[in-house]
């Protein structure tokens, strides 16, 4: 089942969803799938200003739009896709941010795009299925850096021992740069299961999981890995 999110659900003028193994486009955006801007995912900050449909963006992590009829997507598999509209559905917005991306300012970066043309407080924001803080296990040397790095109290980065919690990270990120108005949507890509069918007594794991497929991989090699299994997420203004 496609996650999404309550608030985003209100704008009428703005279609959006977040995908799973199930359905990695979600199918509400497949009929936009043709105008979809392109860009190369580098874990960087770079944010890209996308003006016509299928443009080309290069190497970007954040996409921005004021255009109707350009889907806007990212693909994640552990990383936070974070959606974001204007509450007309004026504008919209998409960002891929691992933590490298968090660590290096990506969502900052989005929005200061977004103030560029608005206050920041007309735009609301949501953050989809991720690796959550009860399975993102990391070494306390990168804890520390965010611990360092980032003027967040240490529960909120890291709430169990070696353990990033990426969401609220991410979500005390946008509330202190003026995106007040945040829903967290899914959870956790590396434990949540789910039944695909009706009669399916069976448990299958509902987000595809970077990290989980490569510790499968270590014991099985033979194990596929997730090229072509990555999830989408976005949005599009409605044409």
């Amino acid at each position: 089942m496609t996650d999404f999110s309550p608030q985003l659900s209100r704008i009428g003028a703005i279609c959006h969803g977040f995908g799973n193994k199930s359905a990695l486009l979600p199918p509400c955006l497949q009929p936009y799938q043709a105008s979809q801007a392109n860009k190369k995912q580098v874990h960087g900050t770079t944010i890209i200003d996308v003006a016509e449909s299928r443009q080309e963006c290069g190497e970007a992590d954040g996409l921005y739009t004021t255009q109707p009829g350009i889907l806007l997507t990212v693909l994640t598999a552990d990383c936070l896709p974070v959606i974001f509209s204007q509450r007309q559905g004026k504008g919209i917005a998409v960002v891929h941010a691992g933590w490298r991306g968090l660590l290096d300012g990506i969502i900052l970066q989005m929005v200061e795009r977004i103030a560029r043309d608005d206050d920041p407080a007309n735009w609301l924001a949501a953050i989809g299925p991720a690796a959550r803080s009860c399975c993102y296990e990391v070494n306390e040397e990168l804890v520390e850096r965010f611990i360092n790095q980032l003027p967040l109290a240490k529960n909120i980065i890291s709430p169990r021992f070696r353990h990033l919690n990426l969401a609220a990270i991410a979500e005390h990120q946008l509330r202190g740069a003026g995106i007040h108005q945040v829903d967290r949507v899914g959870s956790c890509t590396l434990c949540t299961t789910a039944q695909y069918a009706e009669g399916d007594n069976e448990s299958h794991f509902k987000y595809t999981s970077f990290r989980r497929t490569s510790q499968q991989q270590a014991i099985d090699p033979t194990h596929p890995g997730i090229k072509g299994r990555n999830q989408y997420s976005g949005l599009i203004i409605l044409p």
